[in-house]
């Protein structure tokens, strides 16, 4: 696992954070996120295709991506989604980025993770960001 690094294609021209392709998954603690990412690599998923975000990196990196300012209407919920993620890391939880281009392996990644679910996740598909967990 890698640590996390927003790239340019995770943000939309806007620059509002939408990492088409990726799933974003927090757990309570760092130990808690590591865990899944062990589990995630003994099953067979890519070390190169997961990243550990901590609290830090959240702040810096998408904490100002909200997407909403207010200037253009949305019929999007970027700006929700990345404040329940605020509310969450501000409690201590560690993102898990897991990079899962298709509905196979999304899925596949929630059937390693069934014993040791994540506190919220989301999927973000081409226009559409998808509840895993709430």
């Amino acid at each position: 696992m890698r640590p996390f690094q927003l790239g340019s294609d995770m943000r939309t021209m806007r620059g509002t954070f939408y990492p088409t392709g990726w799933m974003v998954l927090l757990f309570p603690g760092e130990q808690q996120a590591r865990d899944a990412a062990r589990q995630l690599a003994r099953a067979g998923v890519g070390e190169d295709r997961m990243m550990l975000m901590t609290p830090q990196d959240f702040q810096r990196e998408i904490a100002g991506s909200a997407g909403d300012d207010g200037l253009l209407p949305s019929a999007g919920t970027e700006g929700d989604t990345v404040r329940k993620m605020a509310e969450l890391v501000a409690q201590g939880h560690h993102g898990l980025f897991v990079h899962a281009p298709d509905q196979q392996h999304s899925d596949r990644v929630m059937e390693i993770l069934a014993d040791t679910p994540p506190s919220f996740g989301q999927k973000y598909r081409k226009l559409i960001i998808e509840d895993i967990v709430e």
